[in-house]
């Protein structure tokens, strides 16, 4: 989708991915420092009313982008030689090269991770009996799902995930995230590896992501929510890097005791403003959860 700040966002869910355009700018009613985003219409299919939920497939639509023409076409590609998604990232410079002072067009690649084991656990026992009970085990006798990591059918749709990259990357010339971003969820840690670990990347722009503590799933009492050590983190995943005041325990999750989905959304805009303040960067990766997913999008204002 396209953000205003701007956002253009694709999302993409592992498994679904979301793919959007986002335009992020200041709001002069509000305080000089608020930001505020949009989704820009008219590139994704995720953006169109008209687009059913339940049986969009990523996978087949190129991420979801509309197959049309730009204003700029005439004069970036007047002998129709160039792939949509060149066509496109030109459109996107040209956006942000005429955009007003402090407002920003980014596209934001989002995806969900692959199904880990709290996801099986839970249909397994059934959704009640998961709320009621198992949610708040660690695991049973034969799987843990406190801090999920992905079953390997969720290793398989990041996989699928990671050859489709690979394909647009080579014939559609796709434009690659330049920042990655990840849930310090382990599942989300995983998922990200796997779908972006070993493609052919500019090396100005390698997969090296930050994990951030605000990209997580809505805070339940449910132990899948529950993060792992900074020094686990750190360790497992060397080449990830940790934001500053990163604390070493989750010292966001209490037992028996859930977020708010206002308050998640405050903590999913907080993190936004973070990411658009602080990153140059026009394409974006987010590996993340769902719910959290659902809540970054519930800050962009039509």
């Amino acid at each position: 989708m396209f953000f205003v700040a701007s956002l253009l966002t694709a999302w993409v869910f592992v498994l679904n991915c979301m793919t959007g355009l986002v335009v992020a700018a200041p709001n002069h009613s509000l305080p000089s420092s608020y930001i505020t985003y949009a989704s820009v219409p008219g590139y994704f299919l995720q953006d169109d009313a008209s687009t059913n939920a339940s049986t969009f497939s990523f996978l087949d639509t190129q991420f979801g982008l509309i197959n049309r023409t730009y204003p700029t076409d005439a004069s970036y590609d007047p002998r129709g030689k160039k792939t949509q998604w060149q066509r496109f990232a030109n459109q996107v410079f040209r956006l942000n090269r005429d955009a007003p002072r402090g407002t920003q067009y980014k596209l934001l690649y989002m995806g969900r991770h692959g199904e880990g084991y709290h996801n099986a656990a839970e249909s397994y026992y059934g959704t009640p009996a998961w709320n009621c009970y198992y949610s708040l085990l660690d695991g049973n006798d034969t799987v843990t799902w406190a801090d999920a990591r992905i079953t390997p059918k969720g290793v398989a749709q990041a996989l699928t995930v990671h050859a489709f990259w690979a394909s647009e990357i080579k014939n559609q010339k796709i434009p690659t995230p330049q920042s990655y971003y990840t849930s310090p969820l382990t599942r989300c840690l995983e998922t990200a590896n796997l779908t972006f670990g070993g493609l052919k990347l500019p090396a100005r722009h390698p997969f090296v992501p930050t994990v951030k503590e605000f990209f997580r799933e809505g805070i339940s009492g449910h132990t899948c929510d529950r993060r792992g050590t900074r020094s686990y983190i750190q360790s497992a995943f060397p080449s990830y890097k940790i934001e500053p005041g990163f604390s070493e325990t989750d010292k966001l999750w209490q037992a028996y005791h859930a977020e708010t989905q206002l308050d998640q959304d405050i903590r999913s805009k907080t993190v936004l403003d973070n990411v658009f303040t602080g990153d140059r960067a026009t394409y974006l990766s987010i590996t993340s959860h769902s719910g959290e997913i659902a809540s970054l999008l519930r800050g962009e204002e039509a």
